[in-house]
């Protein structure tokens, strides 16, 4: 389980510095959503990726090499914040009920409190942080905790952040948030219940079609078909090009930035 989960995470992370290799230099055009300061939670975020349905395990070296390659995807598609369109599926708005500013707030204080530690980034490798293809260049990278990952599928600790957010300066790495999950078997009276959906908008995935083997490249070329930024967004359209449809991939995703006192109110 723990290797599939690092697979997926993989994956997700290939696609996301695609996405932002082809974009223009200074384009950070997030999708629709609000914020509070110290919070973005429309933002792009890394999953809890326990349930997600990606076919059968790695049961052969060939299953193993064609994951493989399909983490090379998921560096790719989705850095910084942006809208995804048929791809990206968010939580509604809702009105403010009382008590939910405090309790946003509340979350923003635990994530500044469990990652001020973390300042020094040396000190997440060894509470067991991974990064994610630091080989890679990418706009923001991910320390995850895969036990934190786990604990986030079935209950919500903002003292334990599923990753941390951090930007490569030189040798360095500076922190700037950190990321929450929850699976996607929630509903959004229960995301609500996690943090307060008048003030994030919690987004997932959706409509992601798998390329075939041997065409894994297309993920990275101009106006592609497959991938979370490809045309194709149903099942037949997928299955007529030979791919591997999944109406939904990852969980639920959120970011915090507790260490900014101001956030433009269509986030970051």
């Amino acid at each position: 389980m723990r290797d599939r989960i690092v697979f997926l995470i993989s994956l997700f992370l290939f696609a996301s510095v695609a996405w932002g290799q082809q974009q223009p230099a200074g384009s950070n055009a997030p999708p629709s959503g609000q914020s509070m300061p110290g919070m973005d939670m429309s933002g792009h975020d890394m999953s809890n990726m326990k349930d997600m349905p990606m076919g059968p395990g790695k049961d052969t070296d060939k299953d193993a090499d064609k994951e493989s390659d399909a983490s090379a995807h998921a560096m790719h598609s989705m850095e910084g914040h942006m809208d995804m369109g048929p791809h990206m599926k968010m939580t509604a708005l809702r009105p403010a009920k009382p008590g939910d500013a405090a309790r946003a707030k509340d979350v923003v204080e635990s994530a500044r409190q469990a990652s001020e530690k973390y300042l020094d980034y040396h000190t997440a490798l060894t509470d067991g942080y991974k990064i994610f293809h630091p080989e890679i260049p990418q706009k923001m990278y991910h320390f995850t905790n895969y036990g934190y990952a786990m604990e986030a599928a079935f209950r919500f600790n903002p003292e334990h952040p599923t990753s941390l957010l951090y930007e490569k300066h030189g040798d360095d790495y500076k922190l700037i948030g950190v990321m929450y999950t929850a699976p996607k078997r929630l509903g959004e009276d229960e995301l609500d219940q996690r943090v307060p959906l008048s003030v994030a908008q919690w987004h997932e995935h959706v409509n992601f079609c798998t390329a075939p083997a041997g065409r894994k490249n297309e993920y990275l070329i101009p106006h592609p078909q497959f991938g979370l930024r490809g045309s194709i967004v149903t099942q037949e359209a997928c299955d007529a090009a030979g791919g591997t449809f999944h109406p939904v991939i990852f969980n639920w995703m959120v970011h915090v930035y507790p260490f900014e006192k101001d956030q433009p109110a269509s986030g970051r």
